[in-house]
């Protein structure tokens, strides 16, 4: 699909006109202290643990960027919504009735109530439950009761953010002006599309509660310089020794998948942008699937080529997700914040929309490794809050071969916030 916003009269709000003062912090002294991060260094623990900057980076990071919130098949048919939250901001998906995906504030324009309740659903109209203001599907105002001959409803249709479709993956962007997203589209649709995302179902989502800051689950998240010791389930299948684009040093085994993939007609990347990076690699000798034993759990496959023996594709986006797409199943991570120390992580499932529960897939089985992986995860980045909200607190160096990733998710951070408030 392509991009598009609905009700064009009503342009996106921008979410990025914060005045020099962020809730009491001035934006100088954020300046400042990024000033003083060391090339290749953590962030000052302000960053980690203050409620100005927690504010400052739902707005300056946040809603600048486009935001993987999920996936088409969640919006199977003319008529359904997917509402959700992110960070203090309601998000309502809509299909319309031509089969279009539309996003809006889910705000409604009379007196700011939220119109649907986190979830998914199906209606032919969007009704406000406070005074019943109506809203069509593509975010126009159908009805609003007793308002008046003068009234005029074309002011007071729902508030649009911009959308994109890729190759069955949901992104927005609250700003009015979004970073260029064709460039992503263009590297990283030939990589995506043999997993056939139209044609799948989701299967099971979770969601945790961490108590730590969002950049430090994202961090971790980038790195995997803990994963042999603290994640041994994925390390049967994950190659944690890998760096960066996984770049395994001198090994034959790595140019073998890389000639079998070109055999198959997969691409490999890898490819990267400021803020989005993609590649298939190759999983452990013998591991087919990212699962906890290695093998699929999913006997209808995704993507059916070299009978489902195809690597994993991951790829991230900044500031909050990641994904694992293997032949059998689609795996992906949301990092959401909820507070300075509190972020909501979101996981989602995807199998072929054929498979059967309980015939061709368990749920326990199908979310077991990285259900596993998510709580230690969580325990490792709550016990990291508790270090860094010591006052004995001091950045130190990542490990430039094993934090690679980690490393430029934070150089990344940094950029973009220096952008943000240059341009104030």
């Amino acid at each position: 699909m392509n991009k598009y916003y609905s009700n064009p009269s009503a342009p996106p709000c921008d979410l990025g006109g914060l005045s020099k003062e962020v809730a009491g912090l001035n934006l100088e002294k954020i300046d400042a202290l990024l000033a003083q991060r060391a090339p290749g260094h953590g962030l000052p623990r302000e960053f980690y643990t203050d409620p100005a900057i927690y504010d400052f980076d739902l707005t300056a990071i946040h809603a600048r960027t486009w935001l993987l919130v999920g996936f088409d098949v969640e919006l199977p048919r003319p008529g359904s919504y997917l509402s959700t939250m992110y960070g203090r901001w309601p998000i309502l998906i809509t299909r319309d009735r031509s089969g279009r995906l539309a996003a809006f504030h889910n705000t409604c324009r009379h007196r700011g109530s939220q119109i649907c309740e986190v979830g998914r659903g199906s209606a032919a109209r969007l009704v406000c439950p406070y005074h019943a203001w109506t809203y069509e599907l593509n975010g126009e105002l159908a009805s609003a009761p007793r308002m008046g001959d003068d009234f005029d409803s074309g002011e007071y249709g729902l508030l649009p953010i911009h959308v994109e479709s890729l190759e069955g993956a949901i992104y927005i962007c609250l700003a009015e002006t979004p970073p260029p997203f064709d460039e992503f589209r263009a590297a990283f649709a030939p990589l995506l599309a043999p997993h056939k995302l139209h044609e799948a179902k989701l299967a099971f989502e979770s969601t945790l509660i961490e108590n730590a800051n969002w950049k430090l689950v994202m961090e971790n998240a980038r790195e995997c310089y803990h994963c042999a010791r603290r994640h041994p389930e994925l390390a049967r299948t994950f190659p944690v020794g890998a760096s960066g684009h996984f770049d395994y040093g001198e090994d034959i085994s790595l140019d073998r998948f890389n000639d079998r993939m070109t055999s198959l007609g997969l691409p490999v990347g890898p490819v990267e942008g400021s803020w989005w990076q993609s590649m298939r690699f190759a999983l452990n000798e013998g591991a087919v699937s990212m699962t906890t034993d290695g093998q699929p759990v999913v006997s209808r496959l995704m993507c059916e080529t070299g009978e489902g023996d195809i690597g994993s594709l991951r790829w991230s986006n900044e500031p909050a997700s990641f994904c694992h797409a293997t032949g059998d199943h689609l795996f992906m991570f949301s990092a959401q914040p909820l507070g300075p120390r509190e972020t909501i992580v979101v996981a989602k499932w995807l199998v072929h929309k054929d498979a059967q529960e309980g015939v061709d897939y368990d749920i326990d089985q199908l979310s077991d490794l990285w259900t596993r992986t998510n709580l230690q995860d969580r325990d490792l980045v709550e016990n990291n809050q508790r270090g860094v909200d010591s006052p004995a607190y001091v950045p130190g160096p990542y490990s430039q071969e094993a934090e690679a990733l980690a490393i430029r998710f934070v150089d990344w951070y940094c950029a973009t916030a220096r952008d943000y408030i240059g341009s104030r």
